[in-house]
């Protein structure tokens, strides 16, 4: 961080400072931020929460937190200084003259970083870690309590996908908070873009000529994404009903991955470059006929089954889900990106619950050689060059070459080197809320949604949701712990190909 930015006041207001996702991920971040010494020297945080507690209850229950899912052992050094530096404070969002008191609890706290600070001399970044319900209200309370300017020091508003339920929503949304905030200081959060692999595509593709070089259409077969969970939905029944699959994955961390995958190289390292080609790959995407609708497009919904040897319920059993639903827990598409670069050039998309795998990876197949020489006679088999970059949960670079069998004499084996374990032996890295919070403090919005990238991806994505909205699917179509409906196979199996599973 920047001397500027090290020395400056900054306040983090974490609305939503009792849920799940401040004591998993934000509470754990900003401790092992505190080790790296990656926050401004003169920093706070107040939490929000609707039940009363005092700091002392707040910062107890913030510590087990941290011990529980932090990458690093909680000592007592940096426990402390993190301690001194939270707060907590209760109130009702949804209540107006709640936004008073916090705007006076923020001027006292500036006040106390330095002597002569004025209670509007501290940056600010108000983080809305709460049900996408609440969005709205919030910003209307920070902007009635004059919490969201601030004329000497940056104001930056923080939101948690997913960010509207359909485009209409989503436009919505956007132009309320137009209305308090500038486009420049809304940071919409996506957790997958600060995963360590997802931010090395571009390295990989930009800085290796021996990849960007046959990074196209010429000499790449196909391109998969796979976002595989085991896990259900767990508790998440009432959210889930409403989201699915193609909301709660497909709209944003894929798309989002699939553009990094996809676009030119920028023209320089700047946020809004990068932006824009990562747009640019959203807009080329082939327009959804009905035709393509049918043939490309795979909805599943998982059954009762077996994972890791544990019997476990099928989608329509788990709590507060309803025993005639029909929402998607499983989404696999063939699309294509009608650009110079790609044109040709299959993208397949899976992700799903409850599979017999946990893993998260991008597989670039490129194109066989032709049978001949090496490969004219039936002794010798062709396996195809992969590179595999994985995101979780072994994260590294994975790739597959053919060379030849030293323990026979003319046998040609696939030979595989797999950066992964360099990784994992180089020591513990930064988790994706870490680089998040990071950046928003330094005010680098290249791992963020701009609004127009947004826009894009729901153009996209209504399409299929109302498409897979007008079907009345048999669910559930897929046992737990296998991968998928079969149609998922049979997608591929047409064109000849299959999923890759590494």
């Amino acid at each position: 961080m920047s001397k500027k930015n090290q020395d400056s006041a900054t306040i983090m207001v974490i609305f939503g400072g009792t849920g799940d996702l401040t004591h998993r991920k934000l509470m754990p971040a900003l401790y092992n931020l505190v080790i790296d010494n990656l926050l401004p020297r003169n920093f706070a945080v107040v939490a929000i929460g609707r039940r009363e507690k005092t700091d002392e209850q707040y910062r107890n229950e913030v510590f087990a937190s941290i011990n529980n899912y932090s990458r690093n052992r909680v000592e007592a050094k940096y426990w402390n200084k993190l301690k001194d530096i939270i707060f907590y404070r209760k109130f009702d969002f949804t209540d107006m003259s709640g936004y008073k008191t916090l705007s006076e609890t923020l001027g006292n706290l500036c006040g106390k970083f330095h002597a002569g600070y004025e209670s509007t001399e501290c940056n600010r970044i108000f983080y809305l870690a709460v049900s996408p319900q609440y969005f709205e209200t919030i910003v209307h309370g920070l902007e009635v309590s004059g919490l969201a300017k601030n004329n000497k020091s940056w104001v930056r508003l923080v939101i948690e996908k997913p960010f509207g339920e359909d485009l209409i929503t989503a436009k919505k949304l956007n132009r309320k908070l137009l209305e308090v905030f500038s486009e420049n200081d809304i940071y919409r959060i996506d957790h997958y873009l600060g995963k360590e692999m997802i931010q090395n595509i571009l390295v990989l593709r930009f800085c290796n000529s021996v990849f960007e070089s046959l990074w196209n259409n010429k000499y790449i077969d196909n391109i998969q994404i796979s976002l595989c969970e085991k896990n259900g939905i767990g508790t998440r029944g009432e959210y889930y009903e409403k989201s699915g699959a193609m909301r709660d994955m497909v709209q944003n961390h894929i798309v989002q991955i699939l553009s990094l995958v996809a676009m030119e190289p920028p023209v320089n390292l700047e946020t809004d470059s990068i932006r824009t080609e990562k747009l640019k790959v959203v807009q080329a995407i082939e327009d959804f006929t009905p035709e393509l609708l049918r043939n490309n497009v795979v909805f599943g919904q998982y059954g009762k089954g077996f994972i890791d040897g544990v019997q476990v319920p099928g989608y329509r059993e788990e709590e507060r889900v309803s025993p005639v639903s029909n929402t998607e827990t499983f989404v696999a598409l063939k699309l294509h990106i009608n650009n110079f670069r790609w044109a040709g050039t299959p993208f397949y998309i899976r992700t799903g619950k409850r599979l017999g795998i946990a893993s998260s990876e991008i597989v670039v197949q490129f194109k066989s050689l032709p049978n001949i020489l090496y490969f004219k006679d039936k002794d010798h088999l062709q396996e195809p060059n992969l590179l595999v970059i994985r995101i979780q949960p072994n994260v590294g670079v994975f790739f597959q070459f053919n060379t030849r069998d030293f323990n026979s004499y003319n046998n040609i084996v696939s030979t595989k080197m797999d950066a992964s374990q360099i990784n994992r032996s180089s020591g513990n890295t930064p988790e994706a809320y870490e680089r998040l919070i990071y950046d928003i403090l330094r005010g680098d919005a290249t791992l963020f949604s701009r609004w127009d990238e947004v826009e894009a991806s729901w153009k996209f994505a209504d399409k299929i949701i109302e498409y897979g909205g007008k079907k009345d699917f048999n669910f559930p179509n897929y046992d737990a712990g296998s991968m998928g409906p079969v149609k998922a196979f049979e997608l591929l199996a047409r064109d000849g190909r299959e999923w890759i599973n590494i």
